[in-house]
């Protein structure tokens, strides 16, 4: 079973989606009222789950009328990929960051999702267990990269 913030990222994708502009705006007092929670699991959510890093743009005015705007940035593949390369991966890349850098390939449709499972398990620290620990997170942005390459020249 899903937990709630996988189910609250969900609902606010679908109504991305279901949405023909850019934006969608959303009062954080009543998706938390909505999904029976505090509105610091709203803020959960929308920190961890739509920001830069995964191609989201978030703008908010607090009070009584407050809102929360969502934007989706729309980009080049290119562009995405310079991106993911260069600031995202770098060097060394942290498991965390990793797997967020898959999942925006798969929410994006740059993968599939048996490419996104497959990818998962190789940067994972089981199957980096021979690699010394000061080396892992370079050893995993070697093998991210590699793939991410190993996908797109298809």
């Amino acid at each position: 079973m899903s937990n709630l913030s996988d189910i609250i990222e969900g609902f606010i994708k679908e109504l991305m989606d279901s949405n023909e502009e850019s934006a969608i705006e959303i009062q954080r007092n009543l998706l938390a009222q909505q999904f029976d929670c505090s509105p610091s699991q709203i803020n959960y959510v929308l920190t961890t789950r739509f920001n830069n890093d995964r191609g989201y743009i978030i703008e908010s005015r607090r009070g009584g009328g407050g809102y929360i705007r969502i934007f989706k940035v729309k980009s080049s593949k290119q562009d995405e990929l310079d991106k993911i390369f260069g600031d995202s991966i770098g060097e060394s890349i942290t498991i965390n960051k990793a797997l967020d850098i898959i999942e925006i390939l798969a929410d994006r449709g740059i993968i599939s999702q048996r490419e996104q499972r497959i990818m998962k398990r190789a940067i994972n620290d089981r199957a980096l267990k021979e690699v010394s620990y000061d080396n892992r997170n370079k050893f995993r942005a070697d093998i991210l990269k590699e793939m991410i390459l190993a996908l797109i020249e298809q």
